[in-house]
């Protein structure tokens, strides 16, 4: 009865994000070194994106953005979804579906709910992709990154065509 109260109120895929921000210099100008949130697994020996399940009358975005507050203590602005990933539930032992989300961090909470079984945070791509442990999570890092790195290339260019007008 508990398991068919469970089913619901949610969906047993899940949504995870991808929390970045652009690096500040000394003297308070953003650059573009980009660095991503990780967070610790509630156990503390993993560290991975912030995820979970998303109830039925949400969005996958707002799922997303609901677990980045929670687990990491993050707010942003979820972005255009980075792919769906198959991975295997070692709970119950069955696949289902992860979909991956940006986040664009506009304010970090200094408190938030599992602040006290979860540790944050921020490294560079390469740290980041050292410490995630699953293969799929490094993918969408690495789409996140190609994805802002075109979108770089895109506004320079801009910017040079504007300047030769």
């Amino acid at each position: 009865m508990k398991d068919e109260k469970f089913i619901t109120f949610f969906n047993f895929d899940d949504c995870r994000c991808i929390p970045y921000r652009y690096k500040c210099s000394t003297d308070g100008t953003i650059t573009n070194d980009l660095e991503v949130l990780v967070i610790s697994s509630q156990k503390g020996q993993k560290m991975m994106f912030p995820k979970g399940g998303w109830e039925l009358d949400e969005s996958r975005e707002e799922a997303a953005l609901r677990e980045s507050i929670e687990e990491a203590g993050v707010l942003g602005n979820v972005e255009c979804e980075l792919g769906k990933w198959d991975f295997l539930s070692k709970r119950h032992g069955t696949f289902y579906e992860g979909f991956m989300f940006p986040l664009l961090v506009k304010q970090e909470l200094d408190f938030w709910p599992e602040q006290n079984v979860r540790q944050r945070a921020w490294m560079n791509v390469k740290e980041a992709r050292d410490v995630c442990q699953h293969w799929w999570m490094k993918e969408a890092l690495d789409i996140l990154v190609e994805r802002l790195s075109s979108l770089q290339q895109q506004k320079e260019q801009n910017i040079s065509i504007c300047s030769m007008i």
